[in-house]
């Protein structure tokens, strides 16, 4: 796929500061608020770390999360807990997903994907379609991941595709091969239903 682009051995600094630039140049050239939807899970929060630390007008940005367990903000199942824990303290405004929220459109669409092809929380077994006319939903994973046996609430693939550029970071070289898949269309796992109606710049940092 030519709108996807590969970038290797960037390290949480480096990847930060990517997003840095892009976000900069969004809030440059509006006024008003700039919105970019990030993953949860382990993968990220070091580069959140990083990229908090950039000198950026955080009092525009509002961080949405991707997908969540349905617990309380103070469970430690939360992701949404977590990711305000590290942009409350800049000023960025952390939205709490509900399916009654209204979603923007997003300057930065980040990514997670596990090696089950599951996006944000959109499992296989949700079957999530590039037609869903919702753009949340909630949902139950099938079978329930061992370390986070919780429903889930998540953005679906209208709603993610609705943004101007998309990246992911995929350790592992299990997940890079259903990452590759997924690009060759080898496969129709929700990453894969993802990328082929991704018409914006896609970076897969690996």
């Amino acid at each position: 796929m030519k709108n996807i682009t590969i970038k290797q051995n960037i390290d949480a600094e480096g990847i930060a500061g990517w997003i840095a630039q892009r976000l900069e140049t969004k809030l440059r050239e509006s006024r008003g608020p700039v919105a970019m939807t990030v993953p949860g899970g382990s993968t990220p929060f070091p580069i959140f770390e990083e990229l908090v630390k950039h000198d950026l007008d955080f009092s525009r940005l509002l961080v949405w999360p991707g997908d969540d367990r349905i617990v309380p903000e103070d469970h430690p199942a939360s992701n949404t807990g977590k990711i305000r824990a590290l942009f409350d303290p800049v000023g960025a405004q952390v939205v709490t997903l509900t399916i009654m929220e209204k979603v923007p459109h997003f300057a930065i669409a980040w990514l997670g994907m596990g090696g089950d092809g599951h996006i944000a929380s959109l499992f296989p077994n949700t079957d999530p379609q590039v037609s869903d006319p919702a753009p949340i939903r909630q949902l139950t994973p099938d079978p329930l991941p061992p370390e986070a046996p919780f429903d889930r609430i998540t953005l679906t693939i209208p709603a993610l595709l609705d943004s101007d550029e998309v990246m992911f970071v995929i350790r592992g070289d299990d997940k890079r091969e259903v990452f590759d898949q997924a690009m060759r269309g080898d496969h129709d796992l929700p990453i894969a239903r993802f990328l082929g109606a991704a018409n914006q710049p896609v970076t897969c940092f690996a």
